[in-house]
């Protein structure tokens, strides 16, 4: 892989994967395209340096939630063997609990993993996955404004948000899209649903990782030589996602996710042109 191609998909990874765009389809997208130009595809050893770029920018972004959540963690084990409860529940605390329900729907995925996957050398998918997509964005400005946060969010409501997640598996729906949408409908603060959206998003990008790593090992697909290539793609997800986690902080402010809507349709139904007249 050259530098230039690292660079590239690093930047697609770190401004899609946290603006509401989808990550996986624009990733798919190029790499259909730089396909069609003779380079060759993303390595998983490469996906999975990409990703944990945007997994830095989220604990970056996040460092006090996550930080309050380890040390809750903690004391919550202290307690379980103290047998002791303290009321009220601390928020942070209560955010873990938030996280784990709303990540168990993503093990109904588990099976399908490889047939999901799959979905992203499909670009009429990928295209029209973008289009609904826009939807959704569209729709979520239009949702009366929530105030639930960690204090008074439902269980249900964290499980209707990890089945959002669980479908943004499928490339070209947008995960932090889904997932922020999700939260804005089940009646969220509109920034409590973008800060849970990306913390939510810390144990799904582990695990795939993981999956995706062990797969790389197991084909032995791992090449030494263009592991500096890699990391400067995996540095550039990085800063960039950073910077995007700030600016759609910002947007949430105002309630414009719809902005990106248009951007998604344009995407959509440009891609779906190219290929036909390419094809």
């Amino acid at each position: 892989m050259s530098l230039l191609s690292s660079i590239l998909l690093g930047l697609i990874q770190g401004l899609a994967e946290f603006l509401p765009i989808s990550s996986s389809g624009h990733l798919a997208i190029a790499e259909h395209f730089l396909g069609q130009a003779g380079v060759p595809a993303t390595p998983d050893f490469f996906d999975v340096l990409l990703h944990l770029g945007t997994l830095v920018a989220v604990f970056a972004a996040y460092w006090q939630d996550i930080r309050d959540m380890i040390v809750e963690l903690i004391d919550g084990v202290r307690d379980l063997v103290r047998g002791t409860t303290p009321n009220p529940i601390p928020p942070a605390r209560r955010m873990i609990l938030l996280i784990i329900v709303g990540t168990l729907p993503l093990f109904v995925v588990l099976p399908v993993k490889d047939l999901v996957e799959g979905l992203s050398g499909n670009i009429y998918f990928v295209a029209g996955a973008l289009i609904v997509t826009g939807f959704l964005l569209f729709a979520s400005d239009r949702v009366k404004k929530g105030r639930k946060t960690e204090r008074s969010a439902k269980l249900l409501d964290v499980l209707l948000v990890g089945i959002a997640q669980a479908i943004a598996t499928c490339p070209g729906i947008s995960r932090s899209g889904t997932t922020i949408t999700a939260g804005c409908f089940v009646g969220f603060d509109r920034k409590f649903a973008v800060r849970f959206s990306f913390l939510l998003s810390i144990p799904a990008v582990l695990g795939a990782n993981i999956l995706t790593l062990k797969d790389a090992i197991q084909e032995n697909s791992i090449i030494v030589s263009d592991i500096p290539v890699y990391l400067v793609g995996g540095a550039v997800a990085a800063v960039v996602g950073y910077i995007c986690i700030r600016l759609l902080k910002m947007i949430a402010d105002k309630g414009k996710f719809g902005w990106f809507a248009y951007y998604c349709w344009a995407v959509g139904l440009i891609v779906l042109a190219l290929t036909l007249v390419l094809k």
